[in-house]
């Protein structure tokens, strides 16, 4: 959820998009719980009890250069920054579609249910790392990305997955994702605003007047934090990111063939794949089980 671009005026209400996916798919849906938004004018984040997603978990082919050329050096900067948390943070390296926060324990069921057909196989590049906060000025949470080249056949599939999968996974949240209440709800501008009270997050596309609107910004992210964003921290960070781009000028190349339904710490850190989806043949395998499964 990090990095994202605020050009969004008036998302269409969550329940009209619930309406038209329910009517697109011709069934009741399943049910959900009552979305609470009470937690958004506190001073302090809402407490986090779990948080599903949508995401590409990242192939071989990217994580073994990540592996032999980025992970080491981050690792020893976080160290030398005294950023032991972040150091030993786990995570699935993944591009996220969108995440959602629910204390159903039968969300991600809800979730294989309810999600769109997947695009075909997507061909990308990953480049550029930056620095990104959940909103400026806010302090935490930050994070360290590497970027996604916006351009392509691939990431328009991309983006128009995000629009569907958000409209499907909005209305099974039971409020906003915690780490964009309190602090982060405060400094956002209007725009962001209204796509976490609507949406339960911000950086989502959504429709409006049958067109697409864009604030997602499809990245992976290699660091996490909590800590505050002090400009020394900051500045830090971004000769890091400098760094990594020398390393790679060029990105990664790579092709997604699956994309999965996770289950998330709060800063948006992958701690287990619950299904995978293959974006080849449609096929479903349940991660703690290895079982074929029917959606």
């Amino acid at each position: 959820m990090s990095g994202v671009s605020m050009r969004i005026l008036r998302p269409l209400p969550v329940s009209f998009l619930l309406a038209s996916l329910l009517s697109a798919c011709g069934t009741t849906g399943p049910s959900v719980a009552p979305i609470d938004n009470s937690t958004l004018g506190q001073a302090e984040f809402r407490t986090h009890q779990t948080t599903y997603g949508v995401v590409y978990l990242l192939p071989q082919d990217v994580t073994s250069v990540l592996d032999a050329k980025v992970n080491a050096p981050v690792k020893q900067h976080l160290l030398k920054m005294g950023l032991q948390t972040e150091a030993d943070n786990p995570n699935l390296p993944h591009v996220t579609v969108v995440h959602i926060h629910s204390a159903d324990p039968s969300t991600p069921q809800k979730m294989l249910k309810a999600l769109p057909k997947p695009p075909a196989p997507i061909r990308l590049t990953l480049k550029s790392f930056y620095t990104t906060e959940a909103a400026k000025g806010a302090g935490h949470p930050w994070w360290l990305d590497l970027g996604i080249v916006k351009s392509g056949q691939g990431f328009e599939d991309m983006m128009a997955f995000n629009t569907r999968a958000t409209a499907a996974m909005a209305p099974l949240r039971d409020g906003p994702l915690p780490r964009v209440t309190g602090p982060v709800y405060a400094k956002m501008a209007e725009p962001g605003r209204e796509l976490v009270k609507t949406m339960g997050v911000s950086g989502v596309n959504v429709m409006k007047d049958g067109k697409e609107l864009r604030a997602h910004n499809p990245h992976n992210t290699l660091v996490y934090s909590m800590a505050l964003f002090t400009p020394a921290l900051q500045t830090s960070m971004n000769q890091l990111a400098e760094q990594l781009n020398g390393v790679l000028p060029n990105g990664i190349d790579t092709t997604f063939r699956e994309v999965s339904i996770v289950e998330l710490a709060f800063a948006g850190n992958v701690t287990r794949e619950l299904y995978r989806i293959s974006l080849v043949d449609g096929s479903v395998v349940d991660m703690r089980t290895g079982a074929r499964v029917s959606r």
